[in-house]
């Protein structure tokens, strides 16, 4: 299967969020390859408000199956969450469990006015009813594998297909 260029879909996605985005708009994305995309969001669009970071690990509906990860980090939202028009981003959007998770953490730290939720590829497979507002493409991926977005030594993104194990 051949895979599209991250680089350009992330550009695909700041030419769709432009138009739809102010001066007061936050950004927070999930970690990692949410974040790695929502760094580069942010700078793309110029927005000033500090880039949120989550680690919904904890609020996930699977958290107690099979042990807590041992590589959560913790989550950083240094911006007013009350009121706030909030793009929430993530790499890969498949079952839409992590986006319920990160719109939990977002909730504990106030009320928005909206969230909309912005994701380089959209892999289908929805267990919830979660769908973004911004998308790069969307990937029908076989379920036994997993499609990961990674950051390369350059600072580049990339996709790749990795068999579930």
């Amino acid at each position: 299967m051949s895979l599209p260029d991250a680089e350009i879909l992330l550009a695909a996605l700041v030419r769709q969020m432009r138009p739809q985005v102010g001066p007061d708009t936050a950004v927070a994305g999930v970690r990692t390859g949410g974040a790695w995309l929502a760094e580069r969001l942010h700078g793309a669009l110029g927005l000033h408000l500090p880039l949120g970071l989550l680690d919904p690990a904890y609020y996930r509906d699977d958290h107690g199956r099979g042990g807590p990860r041992r590589d959560v980090q913790p989550s950083r939202i240094a911006f007013a969450v009350d009121n706030a028009d909030i793009i929430l981003v993530d790499d890969i959007l498949y079952t839409g469990r992590t986006v319920r998770a990160a719109m939990n953490e977002i909730f504990d730290y106030g009320r928005p006015a909206r969230i909309r939720l912005a994701v380089l590829v959209d892999r289908g497979g929805r267990q919830l009813p979660v769908a973004p507002d911004f998308l790069g493409t969307h990937l029908e991926v076989p379920e036994e594998q997993s499609l990961d977005l990674c950051r390369l030594p350059s600072g580049a993104l990339a996709l790749q297909l990795v068999a579930r194990s």
